[in-house]
């Protein structure tokens, strides 16, 4: 909804190399085309994997983001899950521009094979275009609030609500505050019909 409006943050997602569903209403949209999402791949469930993955290879990780003492909570927690991930570094999302450029020339240093960012929708995707030129990062993936939920700093919904498509319900009745933000779901749906119908010849 918001690369509708701004033509600079649709160019950064249209040239990601992998653009994942993360929410549900892609996923259903989805449905009304020939070519369909078997299932939301959220960016959390994502990064569970790949530091499953990668455990006992030598690969490193590094996370940036989330409020201060989340991300050095969420290292800590990680690699007691998953015996022989190597979280290189953290840093909070809160430093100002001098300590980017620190935490840039760590990483320069350190070369994590995969950056995690977690500065929220759509800094982290900013941060990450103007760059990732920099980097000698392998992957980088912009993950929202996954410190949070890495850290247990902030619950993620239980399983009932996310095998029905219903994180966005959670959350919502968790942090009511959230409200205006959803209804970007339902506009999203209706521009969704409303496009397929456009096109249902194909």
């Amino acid at each position: 909804m918001k690369a509708r409006k701004d033509a600079a943050f649709k160019k950064i997602i249209n040239e990601g190399d992998i653009v994942v569903p993360d929410g549900v209403g892609v996923v259903l949209a989805s449905r009304l085309w020939p070519v369909k999402f078997k299932e939301r791949v959220p960016g959390y469930d994502l990064l569970l994997a790949i530091f499953d993955r990668i455990k006992d290879t030598g690969h490193t990780v590094y996370f940036y983001g989330g409020a201060p003492g989340v991300a050095e909570l969420a290292k800590a927690k990680m690699e007691a899950a998953y015996p022989g991930l190597n979280v290189a570094g953290t840093r909070n999302g809160y430093i100002n521009e001098a300590e980017q450029e620190e935490m840039i020339a760590e990483i320069c240093r350190l070369k994590p094979d995969i950056l995690v960012v977690c500065t929220g929708f759509p800094r982290q995707e900013f941060w990450i275009n103007n760059n990732k030129g920099r980097l000698p990062c392998k992957l980088l993936i912009g993950a929202g609030g996954s410190l949070d939920g890495f850290s247990g700093t902030v619950k993620r919904a239980p399983v009932f609500f996310r095998k029905l498509g219903l994180e966005w319900l959670y959350r919502l009745i968790r942090q009511p505050s959230r409200f205006k933000r959803q209804l970007q779901l339902p506009l999203f749906m209706i521009m969704a019909v409303a496009e397929r119908i456009k096109h249902k010849n194909t």
